[in-house]
């Protein structure tokens, strides 16, 4: 079931698109299908510890280590294979690492000091014996595997020249089978590696269409936990959530304005569903499309300029762009018979959609530039799609026979990742910051 169906005919019945299975520990286990060709050889020595009592909370090379391999651009050593492992650049002898055939080194320390932890890390050419960075930084103890992720991060653009998107986290919905033999419905963050899952919201009824805001802060959601659709949106610090759409008949497909003042959504209070846009402040509305065909999914360029959405007023589901303050819609897809759910990536070169000819729903990415369409999955029912906060690579949602999955593809489609559940339902990935 595609993304512009299950807008508005499952919005209708109140029903639930695809559905993939979901873990209870580590939100998912990442599976890199295809890599770069050229990955390059990296060394993460495990980080020495000293501290008060024992044990280690959290392994933060190894969280690195993973970091850098699930991006496809490196190849990590494994610790069995390492001759020594240093934790001061005094102890680094390269040779070692050189014979190990390893371009860059990466060590580091955590010291516990009244109740923080002070780490420090430093990362290596190993042929040219420079330190290329050098890092100090004093955290908490529930701050150590965002630090981890932080620190990848600053490795990943050291030596890429791109941004990471390690730092980041993702929401999606889950549905479970009560004893009862009703379903629970879950809207969940974790960070970009599946760990520390955390529920925001809980319904017995579905929950649709997560929306992050733009500073991370807030998520945006329809629910229909009164038997009707409504929008929400919610703090994820503290929990408080406000309705903030309960127009009679369809309420859907929040998408946050990129100063985060405003809100485009889908509404059918008027009669057909068309786009419209709520100032979060005034809670004024702004009735942008006018036509009996289906208008849905908005999406905002990064300059708030213009939305894209989707609309069968040409026969059959086509992107459309419009200025975000009103004027004439203008169609921007031609290829294939079937483009929806519109999403820019965040320097507003490309548009990722749901493509489709013939019957195989895709992922493919439109350069705004020339409007060529290039087609970067390969599956049957993929759809979802959501792009990091560095917009190398996009999370979408994916279906192969009777397996359900998450899967991530970069924007070039020269490196893809599976993102495998073991237990439940998932659905409606939205990558945030």
């Amino acid at each position: 079931m595609t993304d512009y169906l299950r807008n508005f005919l499952l919005t209708v019945l109140v029903g639930i698109g695809m559905v993939l299975p979901l873990s209870v520990q580590a939100a998912l286990t990442i599976e890199i299908t295809e890599g770069i060709e050229s990955a390059v050889p990296i060394a993460v020595v495990p980080f020495s510890w000293q501290r008060l009592t024992p044990g280690v909370p959290v392994h933060i090379a190894e969280i690195v280590k993973s970091d850098l391999s699930r991006s496809g651009y490196f190849k990590t050593l494994p610790e069995r294979d390492m001759l020594t492992r240093p934790d001061s650049p005094a102890k680094v002898k390269f040779r070692n690492w050189r014979a190990l055939g390893q371009d860059y080194l990466v060590i580091g320390q955590v010291t516990e000091q009244r109740g923080r932890f002070n780490i420090e890390f430093q990362l290596f050419d190993v042929y040219k014996g420079e330190q290329l960075l050098g890092y100090r930084m004093s955290v908490t103890d529930h701050e150590l595997r965002r630090t981890a992720h932080h620190i990848s991060d600053l490795i990943f653009e050291k030596l890429t020249g791109k941004k990471g998107y390690f730092n980041s986290r993702i929401a999606y919905i889950t549905s479970v089978i009560k004893p009862a033999g009703k379903k629970q419905y879950k809207l969940q963050v974790a960070d970009a590696d599946g760990f520390n899952p955390q529920t925001i919201a809980t319904s017995s009824e579905p929950l649709m269409s997560p929306a992050w805001s733009p500073d991370g802060r807030k998520i945006a959601y329809v629910s229909f936990e009164r038997k009707s659709s409504a929008i929400f949106v919610q703090t994820l610090a503290t929990g408080k959530r406000q309705r903030i759409s309960a127009y009679p008949g369809i309420n859907g497909a929040p998408s946050w304005s990129p100063d985060g003042k405003r809100l485009a959504m889908t509404l059918s209070k008027d009669g057909s569903p068309d786009i419209y846009v709520l100032n979060l402040a005034t809670r004024a509305l702004l009735k942008l499309t006018k036509s009996f065909a289906i208008d849905t999914e908005p999406t905002w360029s990064p300059d708030g300029r213009n939305i894209v959405f989707t609309s069968d007023r040409g026969g059959k589901p086509q992107l459309y762009m419009m200025p975000s303050y009103g004027g004439r819609p203008r169609r921007i897809t031609f290829t294939g018979d079937y483009n929806a759910r519109g999403m820019f990536s965040p320097d507003g070169k490309w548009l990722a959609m749901v493509h489709a000819n013939g019957g195989d729903y895709r992922i493919a990415v439109m350069d705004m530039k020339t409007r060529d369409i290039n087609v970067l999955a390969d599956g049957r029912l993929d759809e979802s799609p959501s792009f990091s906060p560095n917009g190398s690579m996009i999370l979408y949602a994916s279906r192969k026979g009777t397996q359900g999955f998450l899967s991530i593809v970069s924007v070039d489609g020269g490196m893809r990742q599976k993102l495998v559940f073991n237990q439940g339902e998932v659905r409606e990935p939205a990558w945030g910051r």
